[in-house]
Parts: structure tokens; sequence; C-alpha cells
């Protein structure tokens, strides 16, 4: 008799990660970086690779290009980031979200974005929400 599936070596969905680490400690990118291999593994994320972006600049940097590239082969589900700040500020970030979009590739989050206060000390108590303790896969763009 075969074993089942979850004895099996099956691998997730195929994910790449980015990083924007611009004047970032190296303890911090070490951080970031198993942040991501840990979302990944708890979601049953296949990480094939991590794209670290290290200047600030313009939309079209050698991280994200290559970020690009690897979207557009046929086994590749999606992006993994920290944040969405990760992709850099908001003129860029738009633009680079589109483009991500436009291959067809899923954006996921380990930290969607933060819900607007209501007023100058946070949400009303009725609006409250509940935060799960693991982040789920947050984003389709």
């Amino acid at each position: 008799m075969e074993p089942l599936t979850e004895h099996r070596g099956v691998s997730g969905p195929v994910v790449y990660g980015f990083l924007r680490l611009v004047k970032v400690s190296a303890a911090r990118q070490v951080a970031l970086h198993d942040a991501l291999v840990e979302y990944c593994r708890r979601h049953e994320l296949a990480l094939h690779g991590v794209f670290a972006e290290r200047t600030a600049g313009t939309e079209r940097s050698a991280a994200f290009t290559g970020l690009l590239d690897v979207l557009e082969l046929h086994d590749t589900y999606g992006v993994v980031l920290p944040a969405l700040s990760h992709l850099g500020p908001k003129a860029i970030s738009a633009p680079r979200q589109a483009r991500i979009s436009a291959l067809g590739a899923r954006l996921l989050l380990l930290r969607g974005p933060r819900p607007a206060a209501s007023g100058p000390t946070g949400p009303r108590p009725d609006q409250a929400r509940r935060r799960s303790p693991a982040p789920a896969l947050d984003h389709d763009t």
C-alpha cells in the first residue's frame, strides 16, 4: 500500500520572495528572509528563491526584472513579500503591482495593509477588527 499524500514529498505552489533592503542591517536582512521561509513553510508554498533589491531607485531594478522573468515561468504561482512596502514607495509600488498582476501571479503578503483609524486614538470598539494569529494569503492583485 502506498503512503498517504501527507507522508510523501509533495511540493506546494512555486513562489519567489522579494525584499527591498535599502539601508537595512544584516540582522534585519536575515530576519526578513527567515520570515519569508517560515511563511512559505506554514502555507505549504515552495519558495524557490528570494530577490533582494539593495538600492533605491526606479521601477526597473535588476532584482525586480529578475523577479518578472521567473514569474513568466509556467509553474510560478506568485510573489511573497513581508509587506507591500517592499515593492517600494507608492510611485514605484503601484506600477510594480500592475506588472505582477499582468503576468497572472499572486501577490502574497505576510502583513497586509493596516486598517485606517477612525479617530485620533484608533477605531471605535464596534469597528475593531479581530486579527488571526497566523496571516492568511491576503491579497490577489
